[in-house]
C-alpha cells in the first residue's frame, strides 16, 4: 500500500503541499480534484518519488519509497503524467511495450498483455500505426496502455497513479478510459487519478480528495466531497448538488 504521511513540498521558499495524510486502498480509486495551482501534480509528483518532500514521507509497504529499488518499485508502481510524448516514430504496440521493461516474463506473455493493454485503453486498432501519426488523444490512450502494461493484470500490491488521463478525450473516450481505470482497480489495484470534471469524479471514483492552497480541503466519499459549499469555496462557483437518477452519485450542475 502507497501512503503518504504529513507529507510537504516545497519550491523555494514556497510550501505548495502541506501535511498530506493519504492512504491508497487496494481495489480503489481515488480522485484528486482542485484548481489550477492546488497541488495535484506535485502530490503525484511526490507520491512517485519524483519530488522530495520537505517533510514527511510516502512510504510503499511500511518501506520509506526512497529505498524501493528502481526495478522493484516499477514493477509496484506505475505513473501516467500530465503529458507524455516520444519524438520518434515507433510502432504504438512497441511503445506499449516498453511498459514491459521492468519485467522478466518472456516475449510470448508480454506480447499477450500488450494486447489486452491496449484493448482495454481502447487502442488495440491503433497497434500497428506509427505513433507520431496519431492525434493527441490517440497518444493518450497508448500511454494509458502503457502504464497499465507495466502492471498488467493488476492486483493488491500494485498501485497506478493518473495525472489527467481524461485532457485530451472526446466524451466516450473519456468514460471509456475511466471504465479500463476501474477495471484495472477491481482487479485489486490502488489507483489515484486526478481530474478536472467533478461529474467524472463523482461517477468513477469511490473517495475524493478536494485540494486547495496546497492542503487537502475535504476527504471522503464522493457525497460527502462534492458539496455545494465545499466547491464554493474552493473553486468559486456556484452549483447545484442533485442525485443521479439512476446511479445515486452526486451530479453537479453549475448555476
Amino acid at each position: 500500500m502507497l501512503s503518504a504521511r504529513k507529507l510537504s513540498v516545497q519550491r523555494g521558499d514556497k510550501t505548495v503541499l502541506a501535511d498530506i495524510d493519504l492512504q491508497l486502498q487496494p481495489g480503489e480509486v481515488l480522485g484528486v480534484l482542485g484548481p489550477n495551482g492546488a497541488g495535484k501534480s506535485t502530490l503525484l509528483g511526490a507520491l512517485c518519488g519524483e519530488l522530495s518532500p520537505a517533510a514527511g514521507e510516502v512510504v510503499l509497504d511500511d518501506r520509506s519509497l526512497q529505498d524501493w529499488p528502481g526495478t522493484a518499485r516499477a514493477r509496484r508502481l506505475a505513473v501516467l503524467p500530465q503529458s507524455s510524448s516520444l519524438s520518434f516514430g515507433f510502432v504504438v504496440g512497441d511503445v506499449v511495450m516498453m511498459g514491459r521493461m521492468p519485467h522478466d516474463t518472456g516475449r510470448e506473455r508480454d506480447e499477450q498483455i500488450v494486447c489486452e493493454a491496449l484493448q482495454a485503453a481502447d487502442a488495440e486498432h491503433l497497434a500497428e500505426r506509427s505513433y507520431l501519426q496519431l492525434s493527441g488523444g490517440e497518444r493518450q490512450r497508448v500511454h494509458l496502455a502503457r502504464v497499465l502494461a507495466q502492471l498488467w493484470p493488476g492486483g493488491a500490491e500494485q498501485t497506478l497513479l493518473l495525472d489527467e488521463p481524461t485532457s485530451m478525450l472526446d466524451p466516450l473516450h473519456q468514460h471509456t478510459t475511466l471504465q479500463a481505470v476501474r477495471r484495472f482497480a477491481e482487479q485489486g489495484a490502488a489507483v489515484l487519478v486526478i481530474l478536472h470534471d467533478l461529474n467524472l469524479a463523482a461517477r468513477y471514483c469511490d473517495r475524493l480528495l478536494l485540494l486547495n492552497d496546497g492542503r487537502a480541503h475535504a476527504i471522503g466519499l464522493p457525497a460527502e466531497v462534492l458539496r455545494a459549499e465545499s466547491l464554493h469555496a474552493v473553486f468559486g462557483l456556484e452549483v447545484l448538488v442533485q442525485r443521479h437518477p439512476e446511479r445515486g452519485h452526486p451530479l453537479i450542475v453549475a448555476r
